[in-house]
């Protein structure tokens, strides 16, 4: 049987989601967790990857086992077990196809800016210490909607087939001292996020024009993007799939457990 977990973590002290050989990282982490409580080898598979530093509001994993696991209960087990940084949130039964990536259409990424320092927001906000146009900021964020080939903002010699991504939201918000950014698509290069903000608030303190951001992004070169905004302000905050999604996954699952049942 398959499942969905919803987690959120405190990505200050990890290397990122994704299992690496020779560094600590949240997926590492929630697996061994998920393998103790379950007395067997447990592998998840993440609705995308962020990278080290970078906290996540809301991601979902899958996993399977062939027996029936109960929401309350076993998220009660779970967090009992995980580190502080890591919670589960809520349990889903899905069908045996339903893909923690594959299946999501969109996700919505924040970024938050601290302008006055803060020793209780150095874990969770960018301390920028110059002047920004919000309205500049704004502007050139609409602008990333009129484009659709984003490699100015990959990594280089990255692992993706194509650099298309589909641009559904970008602005930004003043809130008293605080700046929050707000992007969402239907998908994300690696480290495609912090490399925006990097540009955007280039644009922002007036190193560069409206034009030549638009003229970054239209060259398709990595090398035109400006240096990446640190991984503190960052957060994965949304991951959204198709109207009705868990609901139809719900009754596939008992369809699946039926068919299990009878034989």
């Amino acid at each position: 049987m398959r499942y969905f977990l919803e987690i959120a973590y405190d990505g200050t002290d990890y290397h990122g989601w994704q299992m690496q050989p020779n560094a600590r990282t949240v997926q590492e982490v929630l697996n061994k967790s998920l393998s103790t409580i379950l007395r067997q080898p447990i592998e998840t598979v993440g609705s995308g990857r962020t990278d080290t530093g970078v906290h996540a509001g809301q991601q979902f994993v899958h996993f399977e086992i062939a027996q029936e696991l109960q929401n309350n209960a076993f998220c009660h087990r779970l967090n009992r077990l995980l580190p502080d940084d890591i919670s589960a949130k809520k349990l889903y039964q899905v069908g045996p196809e339903a893909h923690a990536r594959f299946d999501a259409i969109a996700r919505t990424y924040e970024y938050r800016i601290t302008q006055v320092k803060n020793p209780f927001l150095q874990r969770y906000a960018y301390y920028l210490n110059r002047q920004v146009d919000v309205d500049k900021l704004n502007k050139a964020a609409a602008s990333l909607l009129q484009f659709e080939d984003f490699t100015t903002f990959s990594k280089v010699k990255g692992d993706t087939l194509h650099y298309r991504c589909q641009m559904l939201e970008a602005n930004w918000q003043q809130e008293g001292e605080n700046l929050l950014f707000t992007i969402k698509a239907n998908r994300f290069l690696r480290g495609m996020v912090r490399l925006v903000v990097g540009t955007l608030l280039d644009v922002g303190t007036g190193k560069i024009s409206m034009d030549d951001f638009k003229n970054k992004i239209a060259a398709q070169d990595r090398k035109q993007a400006s240096g990446a905004a640190p991984a503190t302000g960052l957060y994965l905050t949304q991951v959204t799939y198709p109207e009705g999604y868990f609901e139809q996954q719900q009754e596939k699952f008992e369809q699946t457990k039926a068919a299990a049942t009878e034989e």
